[in-house]
């Protein structure tokens, strides 16, 4: 009697420590999140060295970090979805979800272009992020900011929204972001909009848009994009291996696992993602 009390006794702290011993991970996005499975991906290289390290995801289509938190979506396709505004009372998707346990780790990821303008940086991504980390439960969780990439364009390029799509205080009918005058400026200046962001709201930036811009300049064969901006399946590689690095603190180029990528061009996206 004394021995099964001891093994169940034992059993029970096992399963406590194996249960504390669990991270758990969510991505809070849109299409340049989910574009090739990328979290997915992701989970099938922890499950090669971190299985205690799961991930889960909450993406809708062309959704910014404020939408997530203001839209009820009413229907959706494969590519879109039609939303209206939330009323007093309801919870969005992205709201119940977040509430569904202590995350260990959130990763934020909103468009270049939606910090690239300034007013909508300071008035719609930086309180979307402050409100998102309040509804976090784990005051010990850490927060991920998901830099992002320059789009396919040609040079000078400027982004504008209307300024009535932002606040209804703004005087002036548009918003615009700094005229982009090459490649290398414009990252310069997405970098710099995220790490202001990351300043803002104390949180751990990745660096996908330089890794980007290192593939595109120095082995142009490869090809990261689907079409202008989303990534095709080696760009999502490459944000894969970017994130098992961070969640794990590992390189990718130890990994076995490849997917569907070659892998002479697997070895490089991790050995660029080192």
């Amino acid at each position: 009697m004394l021995l099964l009390t001891l093994l169940v006794i034992t059993g029970c702290l096992s399963k406590s420590k194996e249960t504390a011993d669990e991270t758990y991970v969510l991505f809070i996005g849109n299409s340049l999140t989910y574009f090739h499975e990328m979290p997915q991906t992701v989970q099938e290289m922890l499950n090669e060295t971190n299985p205690n390290i799961h991930i889960e995801q909450i993406t809708f289509p062309s959704q910014s970090l404020s939408g997530h938190l203001s839209n009820i979506i009413t229907s959706r396709t494969e590519n879109g979805i039609r939303t209206r505004l939330k009323e007093e009372g309801e919870k969005t998707e992205t709201e119940i979800k977040i509430a569904e346990r202590k995350w260990d780790v959130v990763i934020l990821q909103t468009g270049a272009v939606s910090v690239l303008i300034p007013e909508n940086r300071e008035l719609k991504v930086n309180p979307a992020i402050s409100k998102i980390k309040e509804l976090v439960a784990n005051p010990k969780c850490k927060f991920i900011l998901f830099n992002t990439w320059p789009s396919i364009h040609e040079y000078p390029e400027r982004y504008c929204y209307p300024s009535r799509l932002i606040d209804t205080s703004i005087e002036k009918d548009t918003c615009c972001s700094p005229i982009l005058q090459s490649l290398e400026q414009e990252l310069q200046i997405i970098n710099n909009s995220y790490e202001l962001v990351a300043q803002k709201n104390n949180l751990i930036k990745s660096d996908n848009g330089t890794k980007y811009v290192e593939i595109l300049t120095k082995y142009p064969k490869i090809e990261l994009y689907e079409d202008n901006s989303h990534p095709n399946k080696y760009g999502a590689f490459l944000n894969a291996c970017i994130f098992y690095q961070m969640l794990t603190d590992k390189k990718a180029s130890a990994l076995n696992y490849n997917g569907t990528i070659e892998p002479e061009t697997a070895t490089l996206l991790k050995e660029i993602a080192n």
